[in-house]
């Protein structure tokens, strides 16, 4: 029988007044200095109220009793719990984190977490489609039978911009943070704006479903043509698009700002959406959104998602990739193009250049895979 653990919660709410009060400026730190993603900011403030609570059980109440062995009984109780290895590194950076931030604020008068290594990660090289797969996944026909259930979230709650459709205050609300994991958006909901969008009608009777197919469409060519993350192409607003440059003004990972080159593919599609599809979902509260659930509100990631894997499912031979599969696939080709390392990494969004080198990882396995197979020698 599975051991019961506790909800991080319930672990935060019984913690020592004075180890609680961590957490929650720590969690205002997080929030509006650092400006971290909801995802982000909810797993570090769960590792923090999981390393207090270890803390606490030792009968410590204060912060200052946390050192480095403490730290590492931690690391190693989460791995005997049979905590992943991504899982242990993420941990291992949310108390340094927490650490750093504490000596900084005077809430400690050293940095434990200074010395605190993290377990290392088994090489992990990112799936991705070759040309042929990507241009099927484009190019091929595209399903219009059916409308996702429920692909647009309740108000405020999976704006990956944190305020519903309506406006822009960059990742800061907490009304964002259900937005990748939180509860499905048609549970015990109203049903989609259209009623027959849950019986399998075609686009040619059903203008709703034609208006869905372009903005799967538009979610693809996008998602591939820009790399960004989903959460990012959720976001978009209709004037982030310029469309006289071909350019997309994205709003990245702590709040960073760039801009992304689109192709002309990507700009047919965009223009048919604004033109035959944006128009007919729209609603009173769909804002300035670019892209629309059938029920009017901003796309929820969730769906984006869907409509990525739905779409590979038909492709033979292609591998069951989501979104970022697509983000890894477009920076694989981008690079085995001749597009130097920087600039996807600019495309990209990526704080520093490590992150993007395991792109050239990719191309060179593929390049040695390649050689094997063809060279007579090899």
């Amino acid at each position: 029988m599975a051991r019961h653990r506790p909800r991080v919660a319930d672990l935060r709410a019984a913690l020592p007044p004075a180890l609680a009060e961590t957490v929650d400026a720590f969690e205002a730190y997080l929030e509006h200095e650092r400006s971290h993603p909801p995802t982000t900011l909810r797993a570090y403030v769960a590792d923090a109220v999981l390393l207090l609570d270890h803390l606490s059980r030792t009968g410590a109440d204060q912060l200052e009793a946390l050192d480095l062995a403490l730290l590492r009984s931690w690391l190693a109780r989460q791995r005997s719990t049979g905590a992943a290895p991504r899982t242990l590194a993420r941990r291992a950076a949310a108390a340094r984190a927490l650490t750093a931030w504490a000596q900084r604020t005077g809430r400690r008068t050293d940095d434990p977490g200074r010395n605190l290594a993290s377990p290392k990660l088994p090489a992990h090289l990112p799936r991705v489609l070759d040309e042929a797969q990507a241009a099927a996944v484009l190019d091929g026909p595209r399903p219009t039978r059916r409308l996702p259930r429920g692909d647009t979230a309740p108000p405020g709650e999976t704006d990956p911009r944190g305020e519903g459709a309506s406006g822009r205050t960059g990742q800061r609300d907490k009304g964002a943070q259900r937005g990748e994991g939180g509860q499905s958006a048609d549970r015990g909901q109203r049903g989609p704006t259209n009623p027959r969008a849950e019986t399998g009608a075609s686009a040619e009777d059903d203008p709703h479903a034609e208006a869905a197919s372009l903005r799967n469409s538009l979610v693809l060519e996008l998602l591939y043509a820009t790399g960004v993350r989903v959460s990012e192409l959720c976001g978009l607003d209709i004037d982030d698009v310029d469309r006289e440059r071909r350019l997309l003004r994205v709003l990245g990972k702590g709040a960073r700002e760039r801009s992304v080159p689109y192709g002309v593919p990507a700009e047919r599609v965009l223009a048919a959406w604004l033109d035959r599809g944006r128009p007919l979902l729209a609603t009173p509260r769909s804002g300035p959104a670019l892209l629309l659930g059938v029920r009017g509100g901003r796309l929820d990631p969730r769906t984006a998602r869907q409509i990525v894997h739905d779409r590979l499912r038909e492709v033979p031979g292609a591998p069951d990739l989501g979104p970022h599969g697509l983000r890894h696939t477009a920076a694989t080709h981008l690079l085995a193009g001749g597009a130097d390392l920087r600039t996807v990494q600019e495309l990209l969004g990526h704080a520093t250049l490590a992150t993007t080198q395991i792109y050239t990882h990719v191309t060179v396995d593929r390049l040695r895979q390649a050689y094997r197979q063809a060279h007579p020698r090899a």
